[in-house]
C-alpha cells in the first residue's frame, strides 16, 4: 500500500474531486457502475454542498491557518481488492494514527484506475480550535502503510528509502514505472541512427525530453525522472549512440565503380571479401606509362652561357 499526504487551502475542490461520479475510463475496474462509493463519515454528514458549509464553519475557528485541508490518498497494489469493511477499519486506523480521529472527515473509494484506492479529505482545525500537526506526515504515513500490509496481510510495497529502516534503506526498490522508461530508452537508442532519432522515437512513444547539462524525461502522466535515475545519463546516452555501426549507404558499390574500379561486381565482392588491395585503372595507367626521369646534368655544363649577338646600332 501506498500514502500520499497534501495540504491544501479549499475544501471546496477537495470534496468535490472526491464524491463526483464520472463516467467510466478505460482504465477503470471492469463491472464497476459508480467512480465514488462513500466509506464513512466522521463529525459531518451530507452531499458535496453541505459538507464544504459544514468544514468552512469549522475553520472559522482558527483563521490564521492558511492551509486547513487535509488530503489524504491510500493505494492498494495492481490486482489487490480489500472489503468495504476492512476499508473502513484502515480509514480509521488512518485518522487514529494521524491525529485527526476527533476532527471532521469523509472517506471515499474510487474505482476510475486499475488498482483499488481510496480519498480521506479531513479538516485540520478541531472543535477545539486546535489544528493537526503536519510535521513528519510522510514519514507517518509510511509507517502506517507497513503496519497495515501486516495486519491485513496486504502485498508490500517498498516506501521511499529514507522512510525505510536502516537495515532496509539499501535493498533496491522496485518502480514500474521506471522500469518501463528504462526499457523504452534502450528500445530507441537500439533503433536510432543518431541523438536526433533517439529523441524522435522517445517522443513517438509518448515522452518528453529535457535536456540541459543532463537529461530527464517527462510521460503522458506528466511524472518527470531524471536520465540518471534509471541509469541513462546524458552522457551514457551520447556514447551509446557514438558507438553504434556508421550505415552503409545504399550506392556503396556504384560509387566504387564509377570511382575508378573496373572491375565485374561479382568479381569485386570476392576481392574485398578476401581484403585484396584494388588499385584503380587511373592510377595503373599513370604508374605504367610514367618514364624515368633524366638524370640530372653534371653543374658545369649548366653553367655554360650561350653567345649573344652583337646588337646592331
Amino acid at each position: 500500500m501506498i500514502g500520499k499526504v497534501m495540504i491544501g487551502k479549499s475544501f471546496r475542490g477537495c470534496i468535490a474531486y472526491c464524491l463526483e461520479d464520472k463516467p467510466l475510463e478505460k482504465r477503470q475496474v471492469a463491472g464497476s457502475s459508480n467512480r465514488a462509493t462513500v466509506l464513512h463519515f466522521n463529525q459531518c454528514f451530507g452531499d458535496k454542498k453541505e459538507l464544504t458549509e459544514q468544514f468552512n464553519d469549522v475553520r472559522k475557528l482558527n483563521l490564521k491557518l492558511s492551509k486547513p485541508v487535509l488530503h489524504i490518498t491510500l493505494s492498494f497494489a495492481p490486482g489487490e481488492c480489500v472489503k468495504n469493511a476492512q476499508l473502513q477499519e484502515i480509514v480509521k486506523a488512518c485518522a487514529q494514527e494521524m491525529g485527526f480521529e476527533k476532527n471532521q472527515y469523509i472517506a471515499v473509494a474510487h474505482s476510475d484506475t486499475g488498482h483499488q484506492h481510496l480519498h480521506i479529505v479531513a479538516n485540520r482545525i478541531g472543535f477545539d480550535g486546535r489544528t493537526v500537526s503536519d510535521s513528519n506526515s510522510f514519514k507517518k504515513i509510511a509507517e502506517f502503510c507497513r503496519k497495515m500490509e501486516r495486519e491485513f496481510r496486504l502485498q508490500s510495497v517498498q516506501s521511499p528509502q529514507r522512510f525505510l529502516p536502516k537495515e532496509q534503506r539499501h535493498t533496491a526498490r522496485y518502480d514500474s514505472r521506471k522500469e518501463a522508461l528504462k526499457k523504452d530508452i534502450q528500445t530507441c537508442l537500439d533503433g536510432a541512427k543518431g541523438y536526433d532519432g533517439f529523441e524522435s522515437n522517445m517522443r513517438a512513444l509518448g515522452y518528453r525530453i529535457e535536456k540541459g547539462r543532463g537529461i530527464a524525461f517527462m510521460d503522458d502522466k506528466g511524472v518527470r525522472t531524471k536520465g540518471s535515475d534509471v541509469g541513462f545519463s546524458l552522457s551514457k546516452i551520447e556514447q551509446q549512440l557514438a558507438s553504434l555501426p556508421a550505415p552503409t549507404p545504399p550506392d556503396a558499390g556504384k560509387e566504387l565503380t564509377e570511382a575508378g574500379f573496373k572491375v565485374p561486381k561479382k568479381e569485386l565482392s570476392s576481392l574485398l571479401e578476401k581484403n585484396t588491395t584494388v588499385i584503380p585503372t587511373t592510377k595503373l595507367d599513370t604508374i605504367l606509362r610514367s618514364e624515368p626521369q633524366p638524370e640530372k646534368l653534371p653543374a658545369e655544363l649548366w653553367k655554360r652561357k650561350k653567345k649573344r649577338r652583337p646588337r646592331h646600332l
